[in-house]
């Protein structure tokens, strides 16, 4: 499970499009993870951070909501979900399908291998991992998005 930080807040969620209102929509990720205590404690920082959260329990969960439309600027994944598709095949998946989202994957008990680093837009994020090192991943990847969509 994610591990408390300084306790500071977090980052304001970054702008992934422009609404009628003139308001910033909230950037979306998707959070894929199998343990449900920690999918439910990162989603729920990412909420208070200001992130719209879209979350899934497995890969197949994951491709499905991705398949029905849903804009995610971020795909946050564990490596290791059971069974079924795991975390690598999901990114390989989502970089084959939907180019522009940005992978950042997680684990436990791996090392990112060349083969992941090609696939991730970050380094592997280490379990346990801390909010702060989550949310700075995160502000990171948005940085570089926004650098190429212009946000």
């Amino acid at each position: 499970m994610p591990e408390r930080g300084n306790g500071s807040d977090g980052p304001v969620a970054g702008n992934s499009e422009k609404k009628g209102n003139g308001h910033p929509a909230p950037s979306t990720v998707l959070v894929v993870e199998d343990e449900v205590l920690v999918r439910m404690a990162v989603a729920d920082y990412l909420r208070h951070c200001g992130y719209r959260v879209l979350e899934a329990k497995t890969g197949e969960e994951a491709q499905a909501i991705l398949r029905a439309g849903e804009l995610v600027e971020i795909l946050f994944s564990d490596v290791d979900l059971g069974a079924g598709i795991n975390g690598l095949d999901l990114a390989r998946w989502v970089r084959e399908h939907f180019r522009d989202i940005r992978i950042i994957l997680t684990s436990g008990v791996m090392r990112m291998t060349d083969s992941m680093r090609n696939l991730c837009d970050s380094p592997l994020l280490n379990k346990p991992y801390g909010y702060d090192d989550l949310a700075a991943n995160i502000k990171a990847v948005l940085g570089a998005l926004g650098q190429r969509s212009g946000g």
